[in-house]
C-alpha cells in the first residue's frame, strides 16, 4: 500500500483517462460532495469486500479516499490483501476541498 497526497491525486486525474477512484465514505457523506466521479462503496456498509471484488479491476491501481484518511487506510490494507494495488489518499475529502477552493 502506498500513501499519496492530494497533489499526487490531482496529477493522476489530469493525466490518466480510466482512474479507479474509490470513495469509501457513507451515503450521507457522498451527498455533501465527491472527488470527480468515484466508485462509491461504503466501508461500513454490508459486504464491502464483495462489492469491491465485483466493481474493481485488480489489474489497475485503486486510489482510495474517505473524509480524512482513516477509513481509506483500512480499505487500502484490505484491498492489498485481496491482490489490488491500493493508493491511500492522505487527508481525504477534507483536504481535497481545502486545496481545490475556487
Amino acid at each position: 500500500m502506498k500513501n499519496i497526497t492530494i497533489e499526487d491525486l490531482q496529477v493522476v486525474l489530469e493525466n490518466e483517462d480510466e482512474v479507479q477512484l474509490l470513495d469509501v465514505r457513507t451515503p450521507e457523506e457522498w451527498v455533501g460532495g465527491v472527488i470527480k466521479n468515484p466508485i462509491k462503496i461504503d466501508i461500513t456498509g454490508d459486504d464491502f469486500e464483495g462489492k469491491v471484488l465485483e466493481k474493481l479491476n485488480k489489474k489497475q491501481p485503486v486510489y482510495i479516499y474517505c473524509r480524512s484518511g482513516g477509513r481509506s487506510k483500512i480499505a487500502s490494507e484490505l484491498l492489498l490483501e485481496k491482490g489490488f494495488q491500493p493508493y491511500n489518499i492522505i487527508g481525504g475529502y477534507i483536504e481535497w476541498t481545502e486545496k481545490n477552493k475556487e
